[in-house]
């Protein structure tokens, strides 16, 4: 949904806003198909999922604000890969990106397989993300163990890039071996899709830092959103950037600007607006808290773009 902000001091700031696809709780029953194609239509410039597996009656871990129990949202989920195919077979310009796929729960050749597809049936329009996710409980459902989570990561990425940018392609590492194969089905954008990685931690920034080619952080959408935590977790991937010899300003971002129940509508613009005013021009809004049918949604997001 492009739009433009009000004048910063470095002059007019160009603002690209998306929003989720429909996944979680009531939403996951939608159209997705309809809601892509109309979305597309009011002027979304991107579409998102998420990652969730399931929701454990009795969590052995929470994520942090996270009141003593799963969401209810999160007991009814579609899958994400779908979602995105479903999308990008009714849109011809919106970018198809996730925030994040737990990256650990996924064989990687299967995984680039079905990456690669979205690519090919988009014309090149995926940003595929990943995380490292925080549920030991969905850990043991995935049969992936939670403890290797960061090495499971940097090895699932290490395949990706092999399986997308190479043929024939051969990889021996510590979890998983692919002997000297062909896969000759790459995907359109070229030499891959730009990866994007989603962190909070010390470890998980360092490896934006280090590997990303798009950073996916998230704020909560308020009157006066505080963009310090943003701006110390920017710098964390500047510095491991800069560590490694890269060029940190080519790490571009995509904020997911999450919206709780009873957020006034010009709030999140107000959100969206500072972001883009303070070097976060691209984001995306999370609606699934707050607007919680298909039609409020779509109310919801023609009134944003009016904006």
């Amino acid at each position: 949904m492009a739009a433009v902000s009000p004048t910063a001091s470095a002059g007019i700031v160009t603002q690209v806003v998306g929003c989720t696809l429909p996944q979680f709780g009531e939403l996951a029953h939608a159209d997705v198909a309809a809601f892509a194609a109309a979305t597309e239509q009011l002027g979304v410039d991107s579409l998102w999922v998420a990652d969730r597996l399931l929701a454990p009656v009795d969590p052995t871990a929470l994520h942090a604000g996270m009141r003593g129990a799963i969401p209810e949202h999160y007991r009814t989920i579609a899958d994400p890969l779908i979602a995105l195919t479903v999308a990008a077979t009714v849109t011809t310009t919106v970018r198809l990106g996730a925030s994040v796929l737990v990256g650990p729960w996924y064989p990687p050749v299967q995984l680039a397989r079905q990456l690669t597809t979205i690519d090919a049936v988009s014309d090149g329009r995926l940003l595929p993300g990943f995380g490292v996710g925080w549920s030991p409980d969905e850990y043991c459902a995935s049969g992936a163990r939670f403890e290797d989570r960061g090495a499971l990561l940097d090895e699932l990425l290490d395949v990706l890039i092999a399986l997308w940018t190479t043929s024939p392609v051969e990889h021996q590492g510590v979890h998983w071996s692919i002997p000297p194969s062909w896969v000759d089905f790459k995907p359109v954008q070229r030499p891959r899709p730009p990866i994007g990685l989603g962190a909070f931690t010390g470890a998980g920034l360092r490896r934006v830092g280090e590997r990303a080619d798009c950073w996916l952080p998230v704020v909560w959408a308020s009157n006066h959103v505080d963009l310090s935590p943003l701006h110390a977790q920017r710098n964390a991937v500047d510095a491991a950037a800069r560590a490694v010899g890269r060029d940190s300003a080519e790490i571009t971002a995509q904020v997911r600007v999450n919206v709780a129940p009873g957020t006034p509508l010009v709030a999140v613009a107000d959100t969206t607006r500072r972001l883009a005013d303070n070097g976060y021009p691209d984001s995306f809004v999370e609606l699934m808290w707050a607007v919680e049918d298909i039609d409020s949604q779509l109310e919801w997001i023609a009134k944003f773009a009016a904006l």
